[in-house]
């Protein structure tokens, strides 16, 4: 773990949302769970979701990411599975578990509300997520947490480049800039690339797209807690 004293030039603290903030990876596992079991009759469970990983890699220059890029991804997989025997149904069903995934709850992670709390006053906030827009501004919204966050901003896709420019928005140097999230290769491997700080803690699911190389990350440092509680104690606050 880094000494607290590696802190002292932060400004910013940037928080990812899926699976940082909030639960969300489960959803797409059970979304996944329920697309195996439609597409059954056609497709064992693993070739079933090797279909569709490699069909959401594919089309992420399009689609990007979020729960209505990968629906999309299940409606086409299906009918390359399924083709003319494909059921209507089915593509209602899959249509219909994204609709029930957009509208669940939202279910914040242990020490999420006090973490921010104790961090406000002390540093610039900010939410650095991508996925869907309308989504992640619903989620925001609902969870109550909009008012502890002095700027939000959706990516596209989080690499070098976007991380640059929301630098740039923010005002901010990279060693001024801190981005705390659960995946290596968005929330991590960039910013420690461009010069920022970064804290990487673990959620149980990881979707396997945003897995990385250890050895990508041997040359840098940043620190990894088990709990997002963990955090201001280690900003010393």
């Amino acid at each position: 773990m880094n000494r607290i004293s590696d802190y002292r030039t932060v400004e910013v603290v940037a928080f990812d949302a899926d699976d940082t903030l909030w639960v969300n990876e489960p959803f797409f596992r059970e979304s996944e769970r329920r697309f195996c079991a439609l597409v059954a009759p056609w497709a064992g469970a693993g070739e079933a979701v090797e279909r569709l990983y490699g069909r959401e890699v594919a089309n992420m220059p399009l689609y990007g990411y979020g729960v209505k890029a990968c629906v999309l991804s299940m409606v086409e997989t299906a009918l390359e599975l399924g083709g003319e025997r494909l059921p209507a149904a089915v593509v209602g069903e899959l249509l219909a578990l994204g609709r029930d995934q957009l509208q669940r709850p939202v279910e914040l992670l242990p020490g999420v509300r006090e973490t921010l709390r104790r961090l406000q006053g002390r540093y610039r906030l900010a939410v650095v997520t991508k996925g869907d827009l309308l989504d992640q501004r619903r989620k925001l919204r609902l969870s109550g947490l909009a008012p502890c966050f002095d700027a939000v901003e959706v990516m596209a896709d989080k690499d070098e480049a976007a991380y640059g420019e929301v630098m740039r928005r923010l005002g901010v140097a990279p060693g001024a800039f801190l981005m705390v999230g659960n995946s290596l290769r968005s929330d991590v491997l960039p910013v420690v690339t461009l010069g920022g700080r970064a804290v990487h803690i673990p959620f149980g699911e990881t979707w396997r797209h945003e897995e990385v190389d250890p050895a990508a990350l041997a040359p840098y440092d940043f620190s990894v807690l088990e709990r997002i509680d963990e955090l201001a104690p280690l900003l010393g606050c």
